[in-house]
């Protein structure tokens, strides 16, 4: 089983940009769909994108349909999370989740390894 790192949260103003990264280690990484959830205090843990084990399908929540991409790199066992545009909303704990199988989906029951998440802020 995959085990999972986050890294590239922080604090950034409205309309700002950040980049985080997943890395996974094991050598099966490129069997596992890959996602991306998160958490607001007082909230439950909600999708906001996936991508299939070989990047060529990807799926986004609606409130961040052409703000954020998701892409991975199989050969460095790492999925990126690019967010633009970014919204006081946005603020939340973002985590990297593993899923064995080709396809992503929006369920947190379906996967299989999470990461321990990273605080993103977005200062209004």
């Amino acid at each position: 089983q995959v085990q999972l790192v986050e890294s590239g949260g922080g604090l950034v103003q409205a309309g700002g940009s950040l980049r985080l990264s997943c890395a996974a280690s094991g050598r099966t990484f490129s069997s596992y769909a890959m996602a991306w959830f998160r958490q607001a205090p007082g909230k439950e843990r909600e999708f906001v994108v996936g991508i299939s084990y070989s990047g060529d399908s990807t799926y986004y929540a609606d409130s961040v349909k052409g703000r954020f991409t998701i892409s991975r790199d199989n050969a460095k066992n790492t999925v990126y999370l690019q967010m633009n545009s970014l919204k006081p909303e946005d603020t939340a704990v973002y985590y990297c989740a593993a899923k064995r199988g080709r396809v992503a989906t929006g369920l947190v029951y379906n996967y299989d390894a999470w990461g321990q998440g990273t605080q993103v802020t977005v200062s209004s």
